[in-house]
């Protein structure tokens, strides 16, 4: 069964001058020329994305999308009509925004935090600003603990509301945040804590210990590539360690004191040194 504004694996079912036809257990679906892997021959296997083009036909393409079929993306509007707005989602075809569906109205350049969806009337993609009916922590598919795609949504008072997983909201409070972030940048993350009424803190990397190994590893390559020693330690500003090391300070002594109880660093009054 084929899925539009997803990927599909779909066999060649016949080749011709301007492209392959690709098997939907019907007539077939166009791959035209331009995307057809060299070499690709009848019966082959091919990862291809669907959607319509101009003329409204279902066609594939081995393009990759800036974002698929219930993605939360923020994309660049390239024109706007009295109907509604395009935007740039990296495909031949830009993707269509109702006016409808706009909060404040797009212009050209612009950027914008967008919804993919499917129109139940037309069956081709479009997008919506208005996010909110999509979101909802009701029913959590998430744990404490669990690495989850984080969507910057908006700032706040105490730090930023964020899209989980697209699907549910959560915080990323100040004191987490060591980097500038905007509206719609994406980063991993891991849920912080769900409380009972199931709002959700959130921190931006990866959980516990497995942080602390992937960080003693970049402490150890910096040090071999410093002659052995930095100027850096428990006491450095959590700013200028951040800059360095693109870790928050707890995050960076967590990493010292596992790295000095290995004996792989001694710690010295104004850095650390490579044993």
């Amino acid at each position: 069964m084929i899925k539009v504004g997803e990927y599909n694996t779909l066999n060649v079912l016949r080749e011709v001058a301007f492209g392959v036809y690709l098997d939907d257990g019907a007539e077939g679906i166009l791959l035209p020329k331009r995307f057809v892997p060299e070499g690709a021959k009848t019966g082959d296997a091919i990862k291809v994305f669907l959607y319509h083009d101009g003329e409204d036909r279902l066609i594939a393409t081995t393009q990759k999308p800036k974002g698929v079929l219930g993605d939360i993306v923020k994309l660049k509007c390239i024109s706007v009509t009295p109907q509604g707005a395009f935007l740039d989602n990296g495909l031949m075809k830009d993707l269509f925004v109702p006016k409808s569906k706009q909060q404040r109205g797009m212009i050209p350049n612009g950027e914008y935090l967008v919804k993919i969806y499917l129109d139940e009337q037309t069956g081709r993609l479009a997008a919506t600003e208005k996010i909110e009916p999509f979101l909802s922590n009701d029913d959590l598919t998430v744990k404490v603990l669990d690495e989850v795609q984080l969507t910057v949504y908006r700032r706040t008072d105490i730090g930023y509301v964020v899209i989980i997983n697209n699907m549910h909201t959560g915080v990323l409070h100040h004191n987490e945040i060591y980097r500038d972030i905007t509206e719609g940048d994406q980063f991993k993350g891991f849920i912080k804590k769900i409380y009972p009424d199931n709002k959700i803190d959130v921190a931006a990397g990866r959980s516990g210990y497995q942080r602390v190994e992937d960080e003693a590893q970049k402490i150890l390559r910096l040090l071999n590539e410093n002659n052995g020693y930095l100027p850096y330690y428990d006491k450095s500003d959590p700013e200028d360690i951040y800059s360095f090391f693109g870790m928050s300070k707890k995050t960076f002594k967590m990493t010292l004191g596992n790295l000095y109880k290995q004996q792989k660093i001694a710690l010295e009054k104004t850095g650390i040194r490579l044993v």
